[in-house]
């Protein structure tokens, strides 16, 4: 078991509506598809999760903007806690558990 928490998020209404105004292609980012999963802090209760969320939405958020479109004049300005929670479906899940033996490793380092 890991010393981390998980959050995901899955796209909703306003995400999708900002998305499909950059371009005329089509395309739409996928609701029910693959999902990047955040590893956050352990939380052990709602108030723990709340406070971690208020902490990292901000990065989620961009993160989640880049995915999808990488010029940062075309992402909205208010990229407020309220204005994410909006945006996105949020899921927080406390339990973590490593089926793997080869250590964690982080690719960017």
């Amino acid at each position: 078991m890991l010393n981390r928490s998980v959050l995901m998020v899955r796209p909703k209404k306003p995400f999708l509506d900002w998305a499909a105004k950059l371009d005329d292609s089509g395309l739409a980012p996928d609701t029910d598809g693959e999902r990047t999963v955040y590893l956050i802090p352990s939380f052990e209760n709602d108030e723990e999760a709340s406070a971690i969320l208020e902490e990292f939405f901000s990065e989620v958020f961009e993160s989640e903007l880049w995915d999808w479109h990488t010029d940062r004049s075309a992402w909205p300005r208010k990229r407020d806690l309220a204005t994410f929670r909006e945006w996105f479906e949020v899921e927080l899940h406390s339990m973590v558990e490593d089926l793997c033996e080869d250590a964690i490793y982080d690719d960017e380092a």
